[in-house]
């Protein structure tokens, strides 16, 4: 199939990546000496750049279609999810990242070294990086499929090489140079790029409906498309879920996972660090607004011809075999000439700023808590600063490598790879968030339990998926039953130990 970008779609495309170059190589310029320099910024980052930037760090391609895709099908309980995480950077922002600033971490398994000795960084560091390169290179197949559908008007095999090499340049360009400082000035760039393109699709969907404000609204009330909160026990996005399983998720997330967590460290002090993750989890709430809005007007686009006028829009949702998200389905198919272009770049933007984040956090975590005190001992930090950078490129290659493969084992295989993939965090979140209990609130466990504790809560959690012993149970374990028994068992398994023994 031929692309359906017109002159003024390649001239806005073409613009945004002479954007990207030039900020590119002006972000290059800055000058670091260390590798502490390189992977906090030398701690001299403002603080509201940090709070952008994990905003940024925290949505993706998979946000950017999959937000509009859940308000189109169900209702605005999604929002809950936010309303959970905002408990959730509280507590981080109060109880972790003191104790990360207190021991001048660069990454924020440091503190497991602090508590139980350096073999428990490492296996915490290992943990991480087998976790984060299997969701990031899913994330980035996702990226890619949404670029190559815009761009080619199909998924081949080709087209998705090209759209990942489009990501992971643009991602390069950034994180290779400057380190994590270049990482959260582009963050700035990439969040304003994909608001913008978000507001200009719910103007011109706005303006397409021939219908006024409150019919809007009160069609959408009728339809049941405005519920807030869901009390029931059916799973997803009730109040009992928010509270349990998916605040867990959102702690481990905010304030475990390297990825993210890496922009707080690069703050002046704690405070800084705290108020970063406080507004970030602030601006990141009318972003998801934003995305729900879409996902409403195009329920209203596709279900309601009496409101939208149009009886003829296109609403197979399939390509070559591959299931199309409905905001997709819309930029392919509805989407006039130059706003498609906008929204291109936007979903762009949205992949790029996951994944020039998640090079910077994997190679510190590489470095910091694998190399430095494992296998490079000694070595001066012109040495360690030569070390990160070519892990930025060694995790480049992983990281598309794991995005080809997610492609070719969606396509040639029943297995749920992606979905996997998708929680592959997840497990490692459970085995964590044990670990950490027992680090901050008790004085038990030891490096030995640390490592039985992160293999115990991952086990848990993969046991209990639908492909695993899952499909044998008569009923289907939720989400948040899995966090939380993962989280108990990893948990539990470090109060077996005491601590200082062998």
């Amino acid at each position: 199939m031929q692309s359906n970008f017109s002159s003024l779609d390649w001239m806005i495309f073409a613009s945004y990546f002479l954007l990207l170059i030039l900020t590119s190589v002006v972000l290059s310029q800055t000058k670091i000496k260390t590798s502490r320099d390189y992977f906090t910024g030398g701690n001299t980052m403002p603080m509201f750049a940090v709070a952008i930037s994990v905003l940024a760090t925290s949505q993706s391609a998979a946000t950017f279609l999959g937000g509009p895709e859940y308000s189109y099908k169900h209702d605005l309980t999604f929002l809950g999810f936010y309303a959970s995480a905002f408990l959730a950077v509280i507590f981080v922002a109060k109880v972790l990242v003191p104790r990360f600033y207190a021991i001048n971490a660069i990454t924020v398994y440091e503190y497991l070294e602090f508590r139980y000795g350096e073999s428990s960084k490492r296996y915490a560091g290992i943990m991480f990086l087998v976790g984060r390169l299997f969701a990031s290179g899913a994330r980035l197949y996702i990226g890619a499929l949404a670029i190559s559908m815009i761009l080619f008007s199909d998924i081949l095999a080709s087209h998705i090489a090209v759209s990942i090499a489009i990501l992971m340049i643009g991602a390069l360009a950034y994180t290779y140079f400057g380190g994590v400082k270049s990482v959260i000035f582009s963050d700035i760039i990439q969040a304003v790029t994909y608001v913008g393109a978000g507001l200009a699709v719910v103007v011109y969907l706005y303006m397409s409906l021939n219908s006024d404000f409150s019919t809007i609204v009160s069609t959408l009330s009728d339809n049941g498309k405005l519920k807030l909160v869901d009390f029931s026990f059916s799973g997803g996005f009730t109040v009992w879920t928010l509270l349990t399983g998916w605040l867990l998720l959102n702690i481990a997330a905010y304030g475990l996972d390297q990825d993210m967590t890496q922009r707080v460290l690069t703050c002046k002090n704690k405070k800084e660090g705290e108020k970063s993750l406080i507004y970030a989890i602030i601006f990141t709430i009318p972003v998801a607004i934003l995305f729900l809005v879409i996902g409403l007007l195009l329920y209203l686009f596709y279900q309601h011809p009496e409101i939208s006028n149009i009886s003829s829009a296109c609403v197979d949702q399939n390509i070559d075999g591959q299931s199309v998200k409905i905001f997709m389905l819309y930029i392919l198919n509805e989407m006039p000439e130059g706003l498609r272009g906008l929204v291109t770049v936007g979903a762009i933007a949205a992949a790029l700023s996951s994944t020039n984040s998640v090079l910077s956090a994997m190679s510190s975590v590489a470095i910091e808590d694998i190399y430095r005190p494992w296998l490079g001992k000694g070595k001066d930090e012109a040495h360690y600063l030569k070390a990160g950078r070519f892990m930025v490129v060694v995790f480049a290659l992983l990281l598309s490598f794991m995005g080809m493969l997610s492609f070719y084992w969606q396509q040639f295989t029943e297995l749920p790879l992606l979905n996997f993939a998708l929680g592959v965090m997840a497990f490692a979140y459970a085995s964590l968030l044990g670990v950490y209990g027992a680090a901050i609130f008790t004085n038990r466990g030891n490096e030995r339990t640390v490592l039985l504790a992160l293999i115990g809560g991952f086990l848990t959690v993969l046991l209990l998926q639908p492909y695993m012993i899952g499909q044998f149970l008569a009923f289907k374990v939720d989400f948040s039953v899995m966090m939380i028994l993962g989280t108990m068992v990893s948990f539990l398994t470090m109060m077996t130990g005491r601590e200082k023994d062998a």
